[in-house]
C-alpha cells in the first residue's frame, strides 16, 4: 500500500481528497498546513505528496522548496492542488520541481491518473539497472520517456581507449560525461613538482566527469585508462537538456555526486588524521572492491605503486614498505606489479 501525503487546508477539500484515495487503496495521512505537512514528510517518508499552494503558515511553494533541499524527500514525486488556473502560477511550481499540477474543482479520475502516473514513472527512474551498457542504456531510455523527450538525440558512441591513454587532461573544456562499460580508469590531480594525487579510482558500470558538467567549469584533473577500457561518451548538452527538464534524473544526479563529495571529504579527513598504514590499508580495500570480479575467490590488485601512493597521499617509497608490511603480516600476496588480498578483515582492522 502506497503511502500518500496530502497537506490542504480546506477540511472539505481534505477530506473528500483523502476519501477517494483511500477508496483507491492508498494509506492516506493527512496534514491541515504547510508546516505540519513539511514535519510529516520529514518523518514519514511517503511515495508521494499531493499539496495545495495556498496555505496559511506555509504555502505550498515553500513545502516544495524545503522538501527540495533534502536529499532524503527530494525525490519525492509532488502534486500541487490549487484553485488557481493561471500560467503563472503554474510555471512557478514546475519551476521549482513539482511533478504535476491538478486545478480545483478536479475529477476522481483526474487525480487517481495523476497521481498513478507519477508513481509509475518514479518506480521507472528508481529501479535497479545492471551495471553494464545495457543498463545504461535502459536507463536513458526510460528517463527519456518520463517527460515525452523523444526528440532528444543521444550519439551513443563507444570509444575504445588503450591502457595508459589520457581521456582528458586539467584545464580542459568538458564536453561529454563518461560511462565506463569496461576497464578501470584514475582520475588524478598532477602537482607542481609532477607529482600525482590520484582521487578516483572508477570500474565498470560507473559515471565520471560529472562534476564540471555541473558547475560549468573546466577539469580540475586528469583522467587516465589503467587497461583497455570501453567508455561511452553521453554529449553535454544532450545531458544537462535531460537534466534539467527530468526532476527525477537531476535527483538520480545530485545523489551521485553528492556521495562523490562525501567520499572526497572522507579522503581529505583521512589525509590529516590517519597514519600512512591505515591509508595504505584503505586504499587496497578500496581497489579490492573495484578489481573484484565473481566467482573469484582471491582479487588480485593491478595497479602501480605510483599509484598507490597518489591514492595514499604518500611517497613511493613509503608505500612500497607498507606493502611489504603487509605481506610479511600475511594481509596480502605481491605477485611483480600485482598485489592479492588474502586477510581482508586484518586490512580492515588495522588502526595505526
Amino acid at each position: 500500500m502506497k503511502k500518500t501525503l496530502l497537506i490542504e487546508d480546506d477540511t472539505v477539500m481534505r477530506e473528500n481528497t483523502a476519501e477517494i484515495l483511500e477508496l483507491a487503496n492508498f494509506d492516506v495521512t493527512c496534514a491541515p498546513n504547510g508546516k505540519q505537512g513539511y514535519l510529516l514528510a520529514k518523518d514519514l517518508k511517503p511515495d508521494l505528496i499531493i499539496c495545495d499552494i495556498m496555505m496559511p503558515e506555509l504555502d505550498g511553494y515553500g513545502v516544495l522548496h524545503l522538501l527540495s533541499k533534502d536529499p532524503e524527500t527530494a525525490s519525492i514525486p509532488f502534486i500541487f492542488l490549487t484553485a488557481k488556473a493561471e500560467k503563472s502560477d503554474m510555471r512557478k511550481g514546475m519551476e521549482l520541481g513539482a511533478d504535476d499540477y491538478l486545478t480545483k474543482p478536479f475529477e476522481d479520475t483526474e487525480l487517481l491518473n495523476a497521481v498513478a502516473a507519477r508513481l509509475k514513472k518514479n518506480e521507472m527512474i528508481k529501479k535497479e539497472y545492471s551495471r553494464d551498457l545495457d543498463g545504461l542504456n535502459q536507463f536513458i531510455d526510460n528517463a527519456r520517456s518520463l517527460k515525452e523527450l523523444e526528440d532528444l538525440s543521444y550519439n551513443k558512441s563507444i570509444v575504445k581507449f588503450k591502457k595508459k591513454q589520457v581521456i582528458f587532461h586539467e584545464g580542459d573544456t568538458p564536453h561529454y560525461l563518461y560511462f565506463l562499460n569496461k576497464g578501470k580508469v584514475k582520475v588524478y590531480k598532477t602537482h607542481d613538482d609532477g607529482k600525482e594525487y590520484v582521487t578516483d579510482i572508477f570500474k565498470p558500470g560507473e559515471f565520471f566527469g560529472l562534476p564540471p558538467l555541473f558547475e560549468e567549469k573546466l577539469y580540475s584533473d586528469s583522467a587516465l585508462v589503467l587497461e583497455d577500457s570501453e567508455i561511452y561518451k553521453i554529449p553535454k548538452n544532450d545531458f544537462l537538456s535531460l537534466l534539467y527538464k527530468n526532476r527525477d534524473v537531476a535527483n538520480r544526479f545530485i545523489k551521485l555526486l553528492s556521495n562523490h563529495i562525501e567520499d572526497r571529504e572522507k579522503q581529505l579527513l583521512s589525509f590529516a588524521y590517519d597514519t600512512v598504514r591505515k591509508r595504505a590499508a584503505e586504499v587496497l580495500i578500496q581497489l579490492e572492491e573495484c578489481y573484484r570480479e565473481e566467482g573469484i575467490d582471491m582479487t588480485r590488485i593491478r595497479v602501480t605503486r605510483d599509484d598507490l601512493a597518489g591514492m595514499a597521499g604518500t611517497a613511493t617509497e613509503t608505500i612500497i614498505r607498507c606493502l611489504s608490511e603487509f605481506k610479511s603480516d600475511n594481509l596480502i600476496q605481491i605477485n611483480g606489479r600485482e598485489i592479492a588480498i588474502v586477510d581482508l578483515p586484518g586490512l580492515s582492522n588495522i588502526q595505526y
